[in-house]
């Protein structure tokens, strides 16, 4: 009436976590980092037969696995900093001119920005930061404490003449929405109150998905501002929280997209 040894399920044997794995009713050693298991151990407390990893392919730890991990291939916008070992993974970081946001849930390289000529340097950019640029003082008897869109030359072709269209009026202004999907979401709530946007509001779109959360509420501050909603509204928002990289982001896209606006 009694079960043998032989019945037990690898979950039922006490083996030591992150040392030794369950081969039938026995606990082998683990294979240590650089190899992988070819077959498990016959006798208790032992390491089966072990074998390197091959070439291109590595494990950082001891484990019981039957074959090692693929080693990462850098990114054409990448540099190795660490070439692969058969016990560590190849290394990577962005190129010189670009940076990666630390808020960024996977790795991806961005192009560091450039200061406009009205700007000067506060902070050079860094491998996890975009570069700070704040406005020059203005000249004496001029208006200061204004935000606005800058405008740029591309291709010898001037903003200048479109400007005014930029995100202007209601649906253009609607079509600038999907530029802040990308909010950073410690930020959501204050952003939002900064537009006059009350709590209990806020508080009734957390069910939806981020995106749409963000798409909601800026329909509800387009629709209780009317005419008088304007792009520099939202990025005066942004840099009152300090964010002025996700402003200079969007205003860069904004910047970008006037090349598509016809007088």
């Amino acid at each position: 009436g009694h079960f043998s040894w032989s019945w037990r399920t690898r979950r039922d044997v006490p083996c030591r976590d992150n040392l030794e794995y369950p081969n039938g009713n026995i606990c082998c050693l683990n294979c240590p980092a650089g190899t992988h298991m070819k077959s498990p151990c016959s006798t208790a407390g032992k390491k089966g037969q072990c074998e390197e990893c091959e070439y291109g392919t590595y494990t950082e730890h001891s484990m019981d696995l039957k074959q090692c991990f693929r080693c990462t291939q850098c990114r054409l916008d990448q540099e190795i900093v660490q070439p692969c070992t058969f016990t560590h993974n190849t290394e990577c970081r962005c190129n010189q001119e670009d940076f990666v946001p630390p808020d960024q849930a996977c790795e991806v390289c961005k192009k560091c920005s450039s200061c406009g000529k009205d700007e000067v340097i506060v902070r050079n950019c860094t491998s996890t930061s975009n570069t700070e640029c704040k406005k020059r003082p203005p000249p004496s008897g001029s208006a200061s404490g204004t935000v606005s869109v800058h405008l740029y030359e591309k291709k010898g072709f001037s903003c200048s003449s479109v400007i005014r269209s930029l995100c202007a009026g209601e649906e253009s202004l609607r079509s600038c929405f999907e530029f802040f999907e990308d909010l950073d979401v410690n930020y959501h709530s204050r952003f939002f109150r900064l537009l006059g946007i009350n709590d209990n509001l806020i508080k009734s779109k957390e069910s939806l998905c981020y995106v749409d959360r963000v798409h909601d509420l800026l329909n509800v501050w387009l629709e209780k501002e009317g005419g008088d909603a304007s792009l520099n509204d939202l990025l005066k928002a942004l840099l009152d929280l300090n964010q002025r990289r996700t402003a200079e982001i969007i205003r860069m896209k904004a910047i970008e997209g006037c090349f598509y606006v016809r007088e």
